[in-house]
């Protein structure tokens, strides 16, 4: 299957390299538009951005695709009402992602909870058909501070349940068995793998 990724993020390119095994995925070119993403939660976003991508490429696009896999996916955060949730790529905008991540956890009152969850919805628009939409999340906590460099984004303060290790210190392989964005992988394989 070849598959038009709706997203310009290295990070989820590699992962989602790993987690469609089989697929050939195609990459949104760097001179096509910037895809929006102007929904109050993540299934709005990820329909907007597939809906988007699939127009485009219908006009534009270089070569034949079966469908646009958009991404939408965030932290959410207890201690900061579910934040930043929908806007986690857009939160602390201009800082370098380790200045995001310490803003992040310098704002958790002392003594609250450190509970969190990685939420995922990708967004299936096969280019006969219509869009559908495949969730996946995975519970944790906050880590005091970030630790590891393996990963991409919020992983280096995200601590799984069950494990003592960050995202950004578990091996990539234990990341692609358990995190939102591979269970919303495994939903999409099921349906359409």
């Amino acid at each position: 299957m070849k598959i038009l990724l709706a997203s310009r993020n290295a990070g989820k390119l590699r992962e989602f390299k790993d987690l469609l095994q089989g697929a050939d995925l195609v990459p949104w070119p760097e001179d096509a538009p910037e895809i929006p993403e102007e929904g109050a939660f993540f299934q709005d976003n990820a329909l907007q951005k597939a809906t988007f991508a699939k127009d485009w490429w219908e006009r534009k696009g270089e070569c034949p695709v079966d469908g646009v896999l958009a991404d939408d996916s965030g932290l959410c955060v207890d201690a900061l009402w579910g934040g930043p949730g929908v806007l986690s790529a857009r939160f602390a905008r201009g800082l370098g992602q380790d200045a995001k991540n310490r803003r992040l956890l310098g704002m958790i009152p002392p003594g609250a909870q450190r509970s969190a969850r990685f939420v995922c919805v990708l967004a299936w628009a096969p280019m006969a058909g219509e869009a559908v939409t495949f969730g996946g999340s995975v519970e944790g906590q906050l880590a005091l501070e970030p630790r590891g460099g393996q990963g991409f984004g919020y992983d280096p303060i995200f601590i799984p349940e069950g494990y003592d290790r960050t995202f950004g210190e578990l091996p990539s392989t234990a990341k692609q068995g358990l995190s939102h964005r591979a269970r919303a992988s495994r939903a999409f394989l099921e349906a359409f793998g």
